[in-house]
């Protein structure tokens, strides 16, 4: 299976306070899985495999419920193709 992006935005249900420290929580499990990943400030997106990048989104539900969301709004973009797409061939000339 070709390599994809996936970006994910987790909106936890919960007080204002709260929130941050959900969404470090889901941040640190991206970082515990391994892939390749990039934190933005509204979203963070991750490079692999579609079935593990969505397994990771699954995850990601379940920590905010199990960190006191009552709910988890998420929004999910994925840039699929073919012969596979990568973060630095996105991005790479802007950090030059």
């Amino acid at each position: 299976m070709p390599v994809v992006n996936l970006s994910l935005q987790v909106l936890p249900v919960v007080s204002e306070e709260k929130v941050y420290p959900i969404v470090d929580k889901v941040i640190e499990y991206i970082k515990r899985t391994g892939v390749k990943y990039v934190v933005g400030p509204m979203e963070t997106t991750m490079e692999g495999e579609l079935d593990t990048l969505l397994e990771i989104v699954k995850k990601a539900q379940e920590i905010c419920i199990k960190e006191g969301a009552s709910r988890v709004i998420s929004v999910v973009k994925i840039d699929y193709k073919p012969e596979g797409v990568t973060i630095d061939e996105k991005i790479k000339k802007y950090y030059v």
